[in-house]
């Protein structure tokens, strides 16, 4: 029997199904007895693979059934499914398109599978809080800042003062979170033991950065989106930049290198001679992001806690 190769689109009420090779398409609705008709339709099919979109939270309940089942998941950035049906001259999009052309990828595209440990999915959830409060805990303040009504002043302040309360009790049920796992547990204390490195960064390379240790610098970089990337076609070369990857990563990342620069001996003596060569801020302190995150990830690798004589020269081809 030949592979099957399934791909849906999932959206928040619905779940449209296609199986590559077949013009069929089901509808299912976004909910448990839809998800299980997807996981009965994989089974009954022999599905090599289900691939679906990252849809922001929409389709974690088909991926966590699809596991439960044992039927192989794949989970993919809704870039390179877009960029494939460009690939493929399909610029139209409807729902029932999107399904087939996953299906499709999911058949030549050969992604990775990618499983959930409940634990993970759990933790991946508090980050996720943690980041939305520590923003509008920033946001807040640089109201605060140009606010001048003292009736607006005090209303913003009183939404600060809640605000660090309720990131206080994020911090702790992260912490609970870790603990329930003795890996993820040994993963915290070998990224906290890095200076520059707090509670928000070490979460969140637990929950969504599970392959760290796992990948080379290279392939580390780029899945978070800190690769330089070329630019060049014929004579032109542009300009190198940094895009894609895990955002929620970098964004954590970026903010503990700014404080890295200062605490970290390492990161601080690289910075200050990437500044001196003449390298604009920017570019020096997304190397610097780049170099932490190698660091981390050869420490994770090798279980080794924090150490500035080892730091700078990780092994890691």
């Amino acid at each position: 029997m030949p592979e099957t190769y399934i791909g849906v689109d999932v959206s928040k009420d619905s779940l449209d199904v296609a199986v590559d090779g077949t013009r069929n398409l089901m509808h299912a609705t976004n909910d448990d007895a839809g998800v299980q008709k997807v996981v009965r339709l994989a089974i009954r099919r022999q599905a090599a693979i289900v691939c679906f979109e990252a849809t922001g939270g929409y389709e974690v309940r088909l991926w966590i059934a699809l596991n439960e089942a044992g039927v192989p998941a794949a989970m993919v950035n809704p870039r390179l499914i877009r960029h494939f049906a460009q690939g493929l001259g399909r610029l139209a999009k409807t729902d029932a398109i999107d399904a087939h052309v996953i299906a499709e990828y999911a058949r030549s595209g050969h992604p990775r599978l990618t499983p959930l440990p409940t634990q993970t999915a759990k933790l991946k959830d508090v980050a996720s809080r943690r980041g939305q409060l520590a923003e509008m805990l920033t946001a807040e303040r640089n109201r605060l800042h140009i606010a001048r009504s003292p009736a607006i002043r005090e209303a913003i302040q009183a939404h600060i003062d809640w605000l660090q309360k309720e990131l206080a009790q994020v911090d702790k049920d992260l912490r609970s979170a870790i603990k329930q796992s003795p890996e993820s547990q040994q993963r915290d204390e070998i990224l906290r033991s890095v200076p520059g490195v707090g509670n928000g960064l070490s979460a969140c390379v637990i929950a969504r950065l599970p392959e760290i240790g796992a990948l080379n610098r290279r392939k580390q970089a780029a899945l978070v989106g800190v690769a330089p990337l070329n630019r060049d076609s014929g004579h032109y070369h542009g300009k190198r930049t940094v895009w894609g990857g895990r955002s929620a990563v970098r964004a954590a990342l970026y903010m503990s290198t700014l404080s890295a620069t200062r605490c970290n001996p390492v990161i601080r003596r690289f910075y200050l001679r990437l500044r001196a060569n003449g390298k604009a801020k920017k570019t020096a302190l997304t190397a610097c992001m780049r170099k932490l995150l190698t660091i981390l990830n050869a420490m994770v690798r090798t279980g080794t806690p924090w150490n500035p004589n080892y730091a700078p020269h990780p092994i890691d081809n």
